[in-house]
């Protein structure tokens, strides 16, 4: 590696260093682990930072199992067994309650609150080589958000790295690499995004043992959204469970044999048209399953409305598979992004979620061996 190459590798490690501050001073989020059931604490972060302190709990059992739970501990497992986050209260956005999501789960028995009965209109759940996924069509209004909120993204990262929600913990016993083949042993993933809004939901796992986990759940597209971020064939009034191929980086894509990633810009500059567009990853195996056979235990809800789809032309920063996208709900307008090459500043968009130093590094380290 040349004198230059090595110097540009140390001056971005450093910059995603810098971008990644911590102002509570506390662990990240990323760095904390704990074994399922039994290591968990009360709250993973007690602490009043910035964003005052985590307003819910993680040690969940059948004392907080309800439609008032505050567990903010969630699960992906299987088409039958998954999590979404979303608010505690509502209607609301998640651009107004993206901190105090709580999970809402398809399976009992785990503390949590309990996906109303109906809410769940399609279901894509794919087993990759380095991650687990869960694509759901919902009535997000029977979840406390607003019918048109076009959503955002949950991450355990979050502007001050202690996460959206703060404290929120994911748990999985069927990993592509960490799984164990037993349904009662929980591995914690560290690496994940939620997408939710506009009536749609991605939760991608990545599993920790693969070296690429922060590649694949980036957390820095969020006003770009599914389409990009989760690209998909899932299919409104399908419930189905696939293999399949792993996805490219999210924001990474090769034109002409260049292989470049896309910035998101500041929340002040619109989104506008995107320079490429995100390959669906293919998918084998495919099992069909009846929605009753699945979710059959839910519980009917006391009085939920109906939702009506956002009316916004272009798909929104968490619609499904469509293409374009728009304005989430969350504050500031968006612009044109910018293509630089693969591990330049890919994360100095100024978005509320930031990916970890170590994505960004790694992403450098690939740029440095490319380009040299």
């Amino acid at each position: 590696m040349s004198r230059v190459a090595l110097s540009a590798l140390l001056a971005l490690a450093a910059l995603a260093a810098a971008q990644d501050t911590n102002p509570t001073g506390t662990q990240p989020l990323t760095d904390k682990h704990f074994s399922y059931p039994t290591g968990i604490p009360e709250q993973v972060d007690p602490n009043d930072g910035t964003r005052g302190p985590q307003s819910g709990y993680n040690i969940c059992n059948s004392t907080t199992e309800g439609p008032t739970s505050n567990c903010q501990t969630a699960f992906i497992n299987h088409i039958d067994d998954w999590c979404v986050w979303a608010p505690p209260t509502g209607p609301t956005t998640i651009g107004e309650s993206e901190g105090q999501e709580v999970a809402w789960c398809t399976k009992p028995g785990r503390g949590t609150r309990l996906i109303p009965a109906g809410a769940i209109k399609g279901v894509q759940f794919l087993v990759a080589k380095s991650y687990i996924e869960v694509l759901a069509f919902l009535d997000q209004t029977m979840l406390n958000m607003t019918p048109d909120d076009f959503g955002g993204e949950l991450d355990p990262h979050g502007a001050d790295l202690r996460g959206n929600p703060i404290g929120g913990l994911l748990y999985s016993n069927n990993l592509p690499l960490s799984g164990t083949g037993d349904n009662n042993t929980f591995i914690q993933v560290e690496e994940w995004h939620n997408f939710i809004g506009a009536n749609f939901s991605c939760f991608k796992a990545c599993d920790p043992k693969d070296p690429n986990a922060g590649n694949y759940c980036y957390n820095r597209l969020d006003r770009v959204g599914i389409p990009y971020v989760c690209p998909n064939a899932a299919q409104s009034g399908v419930f189905e469970m696939c293999d399949s191929d792993n996805q490219d980086f999210p924001g990474v894509y090769t034109t002409n044999g260049v292989t470049t990633s896309y910035t998101q810009p500041p929340d002040s500059v619109p989104i506008g048209t995107l320079p490429y567009t995100a390959r669906v990853p293919a998918s084998s195996n495919c099992v069909t399953f009846q929605s009753s056979d699945l979710f059959g235990a839910l519980p009917t809800p006391s009085g939920a409305s109906s939702a009506s789809s956002p009316t916004s032309s272009g798909a929104s920063a968490s619609a499904g598979s469509g293409s374009g996208a728009s304005s989430p709900s969350r504050t500031g307008a968006s612009s044109t992004g910018s293509a630089t090459p693969t591990g330049g500043a890919q994360n100095s968009g100024a978005g509320a979620l930031h990916a970890s130093a170590f994505a960004t590094l790694a992403g450098v380290v690939a740029a440095v061996v490319f380009f040299v």
